[in-house]
């Protein structure tokens, strides 16, 4: 069986305030090109999906007109489970029309899948978080775990009768108790999958995930996935990726795009994988074009960036602008920069200070106060007196202390 394992689609997602849907449908015509050059069985999407719970119409167009393009009128199988980005309800809504292309939608790990043939493929039997099913002449066992938060993971491990004790254990205890439980299901004769969407410990992120993780008590080890899984296909992650400590068994797919600027420095791809029942899988990566890069120019002063975006002004990419500036950059100075260059997502000074560059979007998230204190400081040797910085608050505050 040759499965393709691909998450974190993000259909309808902006950057600051670009849309990034005319990039994410030239994904879905080449993604669907590399299923079928490929000849894959099964697609598996894990995860993240769209956006938002509430994705733009075009978004949820995109993704129901690629599923029928990949199913070739259920020749084959695409398995979808939630995300933490998605509505998990909304997702699954199309489920009994989608039955007949071949696709099979999992909402919560509550989720029980309906039994019965998927276009020209079945499913043989299905509970709360494991199906089997029959590929052409093959037989996959599959536990499938969409995103789990706290109270769905309560309600898949915990009737009435079960301890105060026991539901106070750690969330990574909690995921570990349901894979053990779900474990029961795989057989030495069938292909053994695990298809999830978590935050598995020691994965590096890529940089623009919403984090499923609070403080660190959403983070699962790695060793909690069935030591007989043969192939573990992770969402969530937008940096490709094997999680540490599984025996190269379970991967992080990454996202098809560039969703952040500190995600330009790898490469996106997805995993094709060739599973036989005992074996070890094969594993190839898939890399994927860059429709519309994210790129970070560093400049010398204002008249460079300026000179830089006349030079760069028909370049199709997304702009980050870093300029060393010892001096404020001007609102007109910034209109002249962004009329010539029209995707600069962002204008960074940084201020040059006794040879110490000062990066000022370092100070978004400080109180005003601070960081007027931190400069003047800096430039007449002293602390500001309180009626200089009674002033400046009133100016800042339209008049008023």
């Amino acid at each position: 069986m040759r499965i393709l394992h691909t998450s974190d689609w993000h259909l309808g997602k902006n950057l600051e305030g670009f849309s990034r849907m005319d990039e994410q449908e030239a994904f879905l015509e080449d993604f669907v090109k590399i299923v079928e050059e490929n000849n894959i069985d099964m697609v598996v999407i894990a995860g993240d999906i769209y956006d938002s719970y509430n994705p733009p119409a075009r978004a949820e167009k995109m993704f129901y007109s690629t599923l029928k393009k990949i199913s070739q009128n259920g020749e084959r199988v695409t398995l979808v489970i939630a995300g933490n980005h998605d509505n998990p309800e909304r997702l699954v809504a199309a489920g009994p029309l989608a039955r007949d292309h071949g696709i099979i939608m999992v909402g919560t790990p509550k989720t029980v899948v309906t039994t019965g043939d998927y276009g020209r493929h079945k499913v043989l039997s299905s509970k709360e978080g494991f199906i089997e099913l029959k590929i052409n002449t093959e037989i996959a066992s599959i536990i499938t775990l969409p995103y789990p938060s706290e109270k769905r993971l309560n309600e898949v491990l915990y009737g009435e009768m079960d301890s105060e004790e026991e539901k106070v254990k750690s969330y990574g205890d909690r995921i570990q108790k349901l894979f053990d439980k779900l474990n029961e299901n795989f057989k030495e004769d069938t292909i053994n999958l695990v298809v999830s969407h978590l935050f598995a410990m020691g994965s590096e992120e890529g940089g623009s995930e919403r984090n499923v993780q609070l403080g660190g008590s959403f983070i699962v080890n790695g060793n909690c996935f069935p030591k007989n899984a043969q192939y573990v296909a992770l969402g969530h992650v937008h940096k490709p990726q094997l999680v540490p400590g599984t025996h190269k068994t379970a991967r992080y797919s990454g996202s098809p795009l560039q969703y952040n600027k500190k995600e330009i420095n790898f490469k996106k791809k997805c995993f094709m994988v060739e599973l036989k029942a005992g074996e070890e899988p094969k594993v190839e990566e898939i890399e994927f074009k860059i429709y519309k890069p994210i790129e970070i120019w560093k400049c010398d002063g204002v008249e460079e960036a300026i000179k830089k975006c006349e030079e760069n002004k028909d370049r199709d990419c997304f702009v980050y602008l870093e300029i060393k500036t010892d001096k404020y950059i001007g609102e007109e100075e910034m209109k002249a920069m962004k009329s010539l260059k029209k995707d600069i997502l962002e204008i960074s000074p940084k201020i040059s200070i006794d040879d110490e560059v000062i990066d000022m979007t370092s100070f978004k998230e400080r109180p005003f106060e601070e960081v007027f204190k931190e400069f003047y400081k800096k430039e007449r040797k002293v602390e500001p007196e309180d009626e200089v910085l009674d002033l400046i608050l009133s100016i800042i505050n339209g008049g008023e202390k």
